[in-house]
């Protein structure tokens, strides 16, 4: 184990649970530290169930396309705790380094003196204080959940605010209606700051309005006030400044043409970092996010595939989630139409807060055959036998398997003489497991 891997570990034995939504804890630990939110770059605060992450990775890419320094935060990580904390640099920024995380970890650890605090609480706190030490034009900063009681919620003036598509998922901490957990997210936005909001339904976009007139936070709507569409091999951006002729997005999708776009708003609503178009293009198409429709093309896990198999990865994990991978996968299956069609097989794993049978829904009539498995090391994980269960509610033929080894040589099986397509997918745990021993 790494020295930040130790701290890490003691880290969450702070407090009993590990989500509490407050802020009071923040606030505390944040006063000890000579409040290192106060000294930002400016801020795109990312709120949202869905998209987020893609939403965080499109912002950076064209910021650092256009030649700015910029810092970010997500979560939670897929191989190392490394990945949430990226600080600046040029030409792009990097996951910060052994030494500086241990060193930050055990700063915030003795300022906080052993009182109860959430993991995530004290790692966003660190991560905020090397984000206030190291110089950068900007700072991405995705809430973990929620966003009125977020960790990140903290940043008294950001430059931008960002609500992505909002749809059930932790109704347990958020509320059990659309509108409640919309509520929630709309937490984030602050007096006379622009805030970009993605497409929502009714009732969710209903509950922001209500909170951007309380805050009397301008709003920039989806299909409003901006548009975004796939028109002749081109992505089409338009608001009121005027028409944007772009390249579609390198990452897989058509909701990616939706995240797309709510981060252009967002660069162009912000106003602090301007940006020429040929940035936010080379923006779109270097951009990386992995395990979002990530396809995997070499590593060990190939070595026990049939030549010729497609491997795909996501770690989507709510029913919305599972609309757009469906999605995708038809797409896919469709240009299939002019070569060999390719059966699709999930491998899937899904934490026990989740719903799985909502998450399957869409790939009846498109997935040939369901293996379940457990998330490796995952305390809250559904055994694989009660996900297979939840893949036959859905209308899914499924099998649980005992581990990864053993559902990959079953989902050749399943899929017989043809190629196949697989889709690893379910939980960003089992994605990181996956990228791990796939390295």
């Amino acid at each position: 184990m790494t020295s930040s891997d130790i701290i890490l570990e003691r880290l969450t034995k702070l407090h009993p649970k590990l989500i509490d939504l407050s802020l009071g804890r923040t606030w505390r630990l944040l006063d000890a530290l000579g409040n290192p939110e106060r000294s930002l770059p400016p801020v795109f605060h990312v709120a949202g169930t869905n998209g987020k992450g893609s939403v965080s990775a499109y912002l950076r890419a064209a910021l650092e396309a256009g030649g700015y320094a910029v810092h970010s935060y997500t979560s939670p990580h897929l191989v190392r705790f490394h990945e949430r904390i990226r600080l600046a640099g040029r030409p792009k920024s990097v996951p910060i380094d052994e030494e500086d995380l241990a060193q930050l970890l055990a700063e915030c650890e003795s300022a906080n003196g052993g009182e109860p605090i959430t993991f995530f609480e004290i790692t966003t706190v660190a991560a905020l204080l090397a984000f206030s030490r190291a110089p950068a034009d900007a700072l991405i900063l995705e809430v973990g959940m929620g966003g009125r009681l977020d960790t990140t919620n903290v940043v008294a003036k950001p430059a931008v605010s960002i609500i992505t598509p909002v749809d059930l998922d932790h109704q347990s901490f958020l509320g059990d209606t659309l509108a409640l957990i919309a509520a929630e997210k709309a937490g984030i936005l602050k007096r006379g700051v622009p805030a970009v909001i993605g497409p929502q339904s009714d009732e969710a976009r209903i509950a922001i309005e209500m909170a951007a007139e309380k805050t009397d936070a301008p709003l920039f709507i989806h299909g409003q006030d901006f548009t975004a569409h796939e028109e002749g091999g081109a992505l089409i951006y338009q608001d009121e400044a005027g028409l944007l002729d772009l390249p579609l997005p390198r990452l897989v999708g058509r909701h990616q043409i939706d995240n797309a776009g709510i981060a252009i708003c967002a660069l162009r609503q912000a106003g602090v970092l301007p940006l020429e178009r040929d940035a936010i293009a080379r923006g779109l198409t270097e951009v990386e996010w992995p395990a979002r429709l990530q396809r995997l093309t070499h590593g060990p896990l190939f070595s026990h595939l049939p030549e010729g198999t497609e491997v795909w990865l996501d770690g989507g994990h709510n029913p919305a989630a599972g609309r757009a991978v469906a999605e995708a996968m038809a797409d896919l299956a469709q240009r299939d139409l002019h070569d060999d069609v390719r059966p699709l097989v999930l491998i899937c794993g899904m934490l026990d807060t989740k719903d799985a049978t909502g998450f399957f829904a869409p790939f009846r009539g498109l997935a040939a055959h369901v293996e379940t498995v457990a998330i490796p090391g995952a305390d809250a994980g559904l055994p694989a036998d009660k996900l297979a269960e939840a893949a036959h509610d859905a209308g899914l033929d499924a099998t649980p398997a005992a581990n990864l080894n053993q559902a990959l040589e079953r989902a050749i099986v399943a899929a017989g003489r043809a190629t196949p397509r697989l889709l690893v997918c379910g939980s960003l745990y089992l994605a990181g497991y996956v990228l791990r021993e796939n390295s």
